[in-house]
């Protein structure tokens, strides 16, 4: 990580520890998130939920009593 720079004011040793502790959780997220990227293992699909496969109870309207004994 590069060296950090106070450029205007003057922080207290706390304001400064807390920045910087922002700023390392910060980078080590998006080093993660790019490792986990590069091995393939992104966000999960919404075609591999299994909550999209659960079947929803049928909505209000015109002949849905048809539909009710469909397979989802």
């Amino acid at each position: 990580m590069a060296p950090i720079h106070v450029l205007h004011g003057q922080p207290t040793p706390e304001e400064l520890a807390t920045v910087l502790a922002v700023v390392s959780a910060r980078a080590a997220a998006a080093q993660a998130a790019n490792a986990a990227a590069r091995a393939g293992a992104g966000p999960a699909s919404p075609w591999n939920d299994r909550a999209r496969r659960l079947r929803t109870t049928p909505k209000p309207g015109l002949n849905v009593w048809r539909t009710s004994g469909w397979a989802g």
